[in-house]
């Protein structure tokens, strides 16, 4: 299995913009094959800290996530209005 941590540093004025990108991926997604989990997080601590966690069954499902229409569109939307790092695990 695969678990991506993706951290997201957003401005309060494209937040709620990034927020509803992640919520539509996250709803996407969970419908898509071989996806385990998959969830967006806001800080309890920080307004401009979101986080996706998302667990595949392997690679060939992510790489077809990754090439969805869905995926493109949302992730392009956060990565245009926000900062993002991501970390990824096999396990």
């Amino acid at each position: 299995m695969l678990r991506l941590n993706c951290f997201i540093r957003v401005s309060s004025d494209k937040r709620e913009t990034v927020l509803g990108a992640a919520r539509r991926l996250t709803e996407a997604s969970l419908l898509q094959e071989g996806c385990i989990a998959y969830d967006v997080f806001e800080s309890a601590t920080r307004h401009d800290v979101l986080m996706i966690c998302e667990t595949w069954r392997d690679q060939a499902c992510l790489d077809a996530h990754s090439a969805s229409d869905v995926f493109k569109k949302e992730s392009g939307t956060m990565h245009a209005n926000a900062e993002m790092k991501l970390e990824k695990f096999e396990f």
